[in-house]
């Protein structure tokens, strides 16, 4: 009986010490993102909702915010803080799982002569009450500073000194801004955007395949010279760019709400147009004219991606040229890339296989982006848009293309001297 009850209590006692502490259970963590403006401070607070109404006991989230956010000048001025509307939604960590989240936006607004860039950051709120509690504060935009990317740069973080038990400011240095930095973002953003936009380069790609081909009774039949090719490929490419960069500027500059929804839907049927018009021709001759219509809808989608920027008048001129930059540079080096491999393989007996597998493969792509962009989601857009996450590959395939038509049409064209000398 002694022994057995001895080796109960070794068991328990293994068994207590080797259990892991209830305490240690990881608990959420609060994130500020921050927007920094010309004149103020975003910050947007995602707060774990059990946390916070322990915090907060009952008073009105937000009151209780704009008391615990409390932002100094470097002088020691206080700054201004406008808590905008709260709302309740779902959330999920990878250290916590899924969890109920409270978001808020808060506008921090220095005093006449405040610094944007340096400045520190009172802020308690959970901590003062729930001393785990950790917040993590990240820049997510700074035009001036060049961050512009939807990745955010973390500054730091919050939580409570155990020595003293306080909450320490948080000190926010941004460093130094200038316009250059915003314009050189703007110019990455531009190039970003139009990359990862599948749909925006296979309209121009789908518009641009048949160019080095002679329209004659309804059908594309043989080819034009490879002059009239390049006239042809720069008229459309130059039209494209006419009607979204307008498209773009007036919806910027007059701040053009439109739901995204039939925008989206517009640019698929423009590529679905396109890559019909690839197997007969709808609009021979009028590539051009067309690629300046369906240009104006796709400059109003470029457009939701400056919105989101909040740009000031000052800085909306700069970042128009800048994107539009970006999207240009892009646009050209495709171009120049696609040049040669629409010339080569329309000399070829395999030519009019490769246009119509690429039209009917882009038309595809383009019913299944309408009808997912109509409301009805769908196998076929969700491979597309797979598919357009990844431009590396595309662009690899496209150079590696590139590089073996000029290699032909130079061989093409040093067997064509020998023959004729």
């Amino acid at each position: 009986m002694r022994r057995a009850l001895i080796t109960a209590l070794v068991v328990t006692a293994a068994l207590l010490l080797g259990a892991p502490p209830a305490a240690a259970h990881p608990m959420p963590h609060s994130v500020v993102l921050l927007d920094v403006h010309e004149t103020s401070v975003t910050a947007r607070l995602e707060l774990p909702s059990a946390d916070l109404d322990l915090a907060r006991g009952g008073e009105p989230v937000r009151t209780y915010l704009a008391a615990h956010i409390r932002p100094l000048s470097t002088d020691g001025r206080a700054w201004t803080v406008t808590v905008g509307e709260v709302a309740v939604g779902s959330a999920e960590q990878t250290s916590t799982g899924p969890y109920q989240e409270i978001t808020a936006t808060a506008t921090l607004t220095p005093p006449a002569g405040g610094d944007l860039r340096h400045f520190t950051l009172g802020y308690d709120v959970i901590v003062h009450r729930v001393v785990t509690h950790t917040v993590l504060v990240s820049v997510r935009r700074d035009w001036a500073g060049g961050r512009l990317s939807s990745s955010s740069t973390q500054v730091g973080t919050i939580q409570i000194d155990n020595r003293t038990m306080t909450v320490p400011a948080l000190r926010v240095d941004l460093g130094d801004g200038s316009r250059w930095s915003g314009l050189l973002a703007m110019v990455e953003l531009g190039a970003e955007h139009i990359l990862q936009g599948a749909d925006h380069l296979l309209f121009l790609l789908i518009l641009l395949l048949p160019a080095p081909l002679l329209a004659a009774g309804g059908r594309w039949s043989g080819s034009g010279g490879p002059r009239s090719t390049v006239a042809r490929i720069a008229r459309t490419t130059l039209a494209f760019t006419i009607g979204h960069s307008a498209a773009l500027a007036v919806s910027a500059s007059t701040h053009l709400d439109l739901p995204a929804w039939p925008v989206e839907s517009f640019i698929a049927a423009s590529i679905l147009v396109g890559a019909a018009h690839a197997v007969r021709p709808i609009f021979p001759g009028r590539e051009a004219a067309v690629a300046a219509f369906f240009g104006l809808g796709h400059g109003l989608a470029f457009s939701f991606t400056l919105a989101e920027l909040r740009l000031s008048t000052g800085r909306l001129a700069l970042s128009l040229f800048g994107f539009n930059l970006g999207i240009e540079l892009v646009q050209l080096a495709l171009v120049a890339l696609a040049l040669p491999v629409l010339v080569a393989v329309a000399r070829t007996r395999f030519g009019h296989r490769f246009r119509l597998t690429a039209a009917a493969l882009t038309g595809v792509a383009a019913a299944g982006w309408l009808i997912a962009r109509l409301g009805r989601p769908n196998p076929v857009a969700s491979v597309a848009d797979s598919v357009g996450t990844h431009p590396t590959v595309l662009l690899t395939a496209l150079v590696g293309a590139a590089a073996a038509a000029v290699l032909i049409l130079t061989r093409r064209s040093a067997a064509t001297r020998t023959r004729h000398g």
